[in-house]
């Protein structure tokens, strides 16, 4: 039996002996819900990862679930920012080492400051990008939050 592929986001994760369990599905698969189907997990505790910038053309990094939306004004407030916006896909690989639907929070180029929406506190377990289209890992949002140095904050528009 062939050996199981490992990410570099799975390699990190074990030498910092974090525990996780990881998830494979179809790589053609990008969109955050089509990827809840094919793991089949609460689309609250699926989590994507985003990236922006503020006005001064920092980076930050959010993390929300898959079936909600990021408040840019929640985010800017985060970010302790006056506006922040989502980066162009064409900046996400050259800045983060990750394609559009395989970005992690976990093993960036850069560690930029992260924040993690605050309901990733209620599940025991998150599942958050692999590092590559068809992987997904699960693991605690606290070890997540240390690992990557977060924050946890309010970061969701209210769904009406």
């Amino acid at each position: 039996m062939a050996k199981a592929e490992k990410t570099n986001v799975m390699r990190l994760l074990d030498a910092a002996k974090i525990t996780y369990k990881e998830f494979t599905y179809d790589p053609e698969t990008v969109d955050g819900l089509s990827v809840v189907k094919s793991i089949g997990e609460d689309p609250e505790a699926v989590f994507k990862t985003l990236v922006t910038e503020n006005e001064d053309k920092e980076h930050f990094v959010f993390c929300v679930p898959v079936c909600a939306e990021l408040d840019l004004k929640k985010a800017a407030k985060a970010a302790k920012s006056k506006s922040i916006a989502m980066i162009h896909q064409k900046e996400l690989l050259p800045l983060t080492g990750y394609v559009h639907g395989g970005c992690s929070p976990i093993g960036m180029k850069k560690a930029f400051p992260t924040f993690i929406d605050e309901t990733a506190q209620l599940f025991d377990q998150i599942y958050v990008s692999g590092g590559k289209r068809g992987f997904q890992v699960c693991l605690s949002p606290s070890d997540l939050c240390g690992y990557v140095k977060a924050e946890f904050a309010d970061l969701t528009k209210a769904l009406n």
